[in-house]
C-alpha cells in the first residue's frame, strides 16, 4: 500500500470525526451557549450545507491547481474551520465555523479519490479509494466516541481543538507522502463541467441520493429506535453506533476488491442487500441481540455502495473526473438531509419508531432502479457506438449488430482516463 494512501486515510479520519461528533455534543453545546438542543441541531445541518455547496464549488475553483497542493489547501481550510469552531464566542460564529469546516469535505474526497486511483496499478483502483474511505469508517468506531467522551469531560471546545491537531498532522502527512502528480492535458473548468453533465454521471449522482437516503432515513433515528423499541439504555447508544461504524469498515474492506472485479454488479448487489436488511431490521429491532447483528450488517451493506458509486462517476467523467467525484459527496449529503427528513416525517405521522426502516427500504429500491436503468442505457449506448464503428468499416449492418450485440464488459472498475495509469478503454 502506498504511504500516500495512509495520508489520505488520516485526513478522512479527521473529517469523519468532526462530521459526526457534533451529534453527541449537542446537549453540551446548547448548555454552554445558552440555547436549546433543537436549535443547536442546526449546527449539524450547517456542516452538511457546507459540504453540499463546497464540494462542486471548490472542486471547480481548484480545477487548475495541482492535486497535491489542492489536497493540502483543502485540509488547511478544514483545520481553520475547526479552530474557528473551538474559539467561537457564541452560537452565530459557531454556526458559520461549521459551514466553513464543511466546505472542503466533499472536494477533498473528490480530489483524494482521483489521487488514490492514480497511485496504484490498473485493477486495484477501487481498493485504493476504499482504503481512503477506511479513515472515515474508523472515525465512527474510534474517533467519534473518543471525541464525544473528551467533549463531555473537558468541554466541547477541547474536541474541536483535538480535531484541529488532527488536521495539522494530516496536512504534514499529505505534504510529505503524496507525490506530485501531473495534470492531464486539456483539463480545466469547462471540461470538468462537460463531464459532470454526462447522463451516466448524473444518473450515478441520483443513485447516490436515493440509495444513501435509505441509510440515513434509519441512521438518523437509530439511537431512538434502540432505546424506545429495543429497550437499550441511553448509555448503550454509543456502543450501538460504534457497531454501525464497525459494519461500515467491513463494508469498505469488501467493497474495494468487489468493485475492482465487477463494478455494476457490486453496486446492484449492495443496494438490493441494503433494501433487504432495512426490511429485516423492522423485525429484528424488537430483539436485542438480533438488532445488534442487523445494525452491523446495515452499516456494511450501506457503506458498500460508496466505493462503486465513487468509481462509477469517476469512470464516466473520463478525462475530467474531479468535479464529478466531488459532487458525489454533495449527493451523499443531500441524501443525509433528505433521508433524515423522510424518516422523521414517518415518525411524526404516527407510523411508529420503526417506520423509517420501511421508508429507507423504499428509497434503496428507488436507488437500485435508477442504477439498473443507468446500466441498461449505458449498454445500449455502447452497443450503438460499436455498431456504428463497424458499419463505418464496411461490414453489413445486420452482421455488425449481431457481433456487437453481445453484452459488453460491465465488471471491473477498469482504468479511468486521466485517473489510473492504464490505457484508456471504451465505456464501462
Amino acid at each position: 500500500m502506498p504511504l500516500a494512501l495512509l495520508a489520505l486515510a488520516v485526513s478522512a479520519f479527521g473529517i469523519g470525526t468532526t462530521e459526526f461528533v457534533m451529534m453527541g455534543l449537542l446537549p453540551n453545546v446548547a448548555d454552554d451557549l445558552g440555547t436549546s438542543v433543537p436549535t443547536a441541531g442546526h449546527l449539524v445541518s450547517a456542516y452538511a450545507l457546507g459540504v453540499v455547496v463546497g464540494a462542486p464549488l471548490l472542486a471547480a475553483l481548484g480545477s487548475r491547481i495541482p492535486r497535491k497542493r489542492m489536497l493540502v489547501m483543502l485540509m488547511g481550510l478544514f483545520t481553520i474551520g475547526n479552530l474557528a469552531s473551538a474559539l467561537a464566542p457564541s452560537f452565530g460564529p459557531l454556526l458559520a465555523a461549521r459551514v466553513l469546516a464543511g466546505l472542503p469535505h466533499g472536494a477533498f474526497f473528490g480530489v483524494g479519490a482521483v489521487v488514490a486511483a492514480r497511485l496504484v496499478a490498473e485493477g486495484r483502483q477501487a481498493r485504493a479509494v476504499a482504503t481512503m474511505f477506511l479513515g472515515l469508517t474508523v472515525a465512527n468506531i474510534v474517533g467519534v466516541p473518543a471525541a464525544t467522551l473528551l467533549g463531555q469531560h473537558l468541554g466541547w471546545r477541547a474536541t474541536f481543538l483535538v480535531v484541529t491537531g488532527i488536521g495539522l498532522v494530516a496536512m504534514a502527512a499529505l505534504a510529505a507522502l503524496v507525490p506530485d502528480l501531473p495534470r492531464e492535458d486539456g483539463g480545466g473548468l469547462g471540461q470538468e463541467l462537460r463531464a459532470l453533465g454526462d447522463r451516466q454521471v448524473l444518473l450515478g449522482l441520483l443513485t447516490a441520493v436515493f440509495g444513501f437516503a435509505g441509510v440515513f432515513a434509519v441512521y438518523s433515528y437509530l439511537a431512538s429506535m434502540m432505546t424506545e423499541v429495543t429497550g437499550f439504555a441511553e448509555s448503550s447508544v454509543t456502543v450501538v453506533l460504534a457497531l454501525f461504524g464497525l459494519g461500515m469498515t467491513l463494508g469498505a474492506l469488501v467493497a474495494g476488491p468487489l468493485t475492482d472485479r465487477a463494478l455494476r454488479p457490486t453496486l446492484y448487489g449492495s443496494l438490493a442487500a441494503l433494501a433487504a436488511v432495512l426490511v429485516v431490521l423492522d423485525f429484528t429491532v424488537h430483539v436485542k441481540w438480533a438488532a445488534l447483528v442487523t445494525v452491523v450488517v446495515l452499516g456494511a451493506v450501506g457503506f458498500m455502495t460508496t466505493t462503486p458509486l465513487q468509481m462509477l462517476v469517476m469512470n464516466k467523467a473520463r478525462q475530467a473526473p474531479t468535479l464529478a467525484a466531488a459532487s458525489n459527496h454533495s449527493a451523499f449529503n443531500l441524501a443525509n438531509a433528505g433521508g433524515a427528513w423522510l424518516g422523521g416525517a414517518a415518525i411524526a405521522a404516527g407510523w411508529g419508531w420503526t417506520s423509517p426502516t420501511l421508508v429507507g427500504a423504499a428509497l434503496a429500491v428507488v436507488g437500485l432502479a435508477v442504477a439498473v436503468l443507468a446500466g441498461l442505457l449505458d449498454r445500449d449506448r455502447a452497443g450503438a457506438t460499436g455498431v456504428s464503428r463497424v458499419v463505418a468499416s464496411g461490414e453489413p449492418s445486420e452482421r455488425a449488430a449481431e457481433r456487437v450485440g453481445r453484452p459488453l464488459r460491465t465488471g471491473g472498475a477498469g482504468p479511468v482516463a486521466g485517473v489510473g495509469p492504464g490505457p484508456r478503454r471504451g465505456p464501462e
